[in-house]
């Protein structure tokens, strides 16, 4: 066998084990809901064609379309929220003092958290008889069954948990900055508010663009933490589309929708990316 026939034998047989799990984990899942939109499925009974009849039923349901709107609602809520509280989080841990990788553990602990209980927790916070935040404010507020507050108390819990996360990054990102630049920039008289903005936030762009997508990514998978707090309600106003395409899936046993309802939300987050993708493109450089 030639030398080059068998390196490449070598390489390929190396990449196995990431192609198999690839193909798995990845692909295949995405071949079964791409299968799934177009049959009809109670979860017992046999599996039948439906061709455009569930994608029909998704595109004319006032509820789905609801719950696109309430999930963009909540990642408008939620991403700058937690993007201008990690930056500012780790423009504190940036700094080399003591104790500052126990402080980013720390802050990263609520993302690390399974959902679920992070869900949990805050609603004890927001009880309204007895919760810590009421009595904190010496008032009671309906934090979870008042249908203007609901969605604002998810996306602060969604925020707080996703923040250490988001900071970790941009610690990462202000520390790859040379100091050089930073030197230059305060001989230019780059200090203090100037420095951030003219100097560390356009460097910091890459990052940005990074925590941005996975920000969005994050909030439109948004679910075990809304099903602990609010089930969706009050008055579907927290019926992201997770909710969504869990109710339809299980409640309603109808799978094949929901299949559909991820294809949707998939081409919804698809077109956001490329959105942000275009507008960083020319106002990012990868190169110091």
């Amino acid at each position: 066998m030639d030398r080059t026939v068998r390196r490449h034998a070598v390489s390929y047989l190396l990449l196995l084990p990431s192609l198999i799990g690839v193909c798995c984990f990845l692909l295949a899942p995405v071949a079964v809901v791409l299968w799934l939109s177009v049959h009809s499925w109670n979860l017992l009974g046999p599996i039948t064609f439906t061709g455009a009849g569930n994608w029909r039923a998704v595109l004319t349901d006032r509820q789905f379309g609801h719950s696109i709107l309430v999930t963009l609602a909540l990642t408008a809520l939620v991403v700058p929220a937690q993007t201008a509280l990690g930056f500012g989080i780790a423009a504190l841990l940036a700094r080399r003092a003591r104790g500052g990788t126990v402080l980013r553990v720390v802050y990263a602990l609520p993302w690390m958290c399974a959902p679920v209980a992070v869900g949990v927790l805050w609603q004890w916070l927001f009880v309204p008889t007895d919760g810590a935040l009421n009595g904190l404010l010496g008032t009671r507020i309906e934090w979870l069954s008042e249908p203007a507050l609901a969605l604002p108390a998810v996306a602060v819990t969604t925020a707080w948990m996703n923040v250490g996360y988001v900071a970790l990054f941009f610690v990462a990102g202000i520390r790859a900055i040379p100091g050089e630049l930073l030197d230059a920039g305060a001989l230019d008289g780059a200090t203090g508010v100037r420095r951030i903005r003219f100097l560390i936030l356009p460097l910091l762009r890459p990052t940005m663009f990074f925590v941005l997508v996975t920000g969005v990514s994050s909030v439109f998978q948004t679910f075990d933490s809304v099903y602990a707090l609010t089930r969706g309600g009050p008055d579907h106003r927290t019926d992201v589309v997770g909710m969504r395409m869990y109710s339809e899936a299980f409640e309603a046993a109808q799978p094949g929708r929901a299949a559909v309802m991820a294809v949707v939300v998939f081409a919804v987050m698809f077109v956001i990316t490329v959105a942000q993708h275009r507008y960083f493109r020319d106002r990012t450089s990868y190169e110091y």
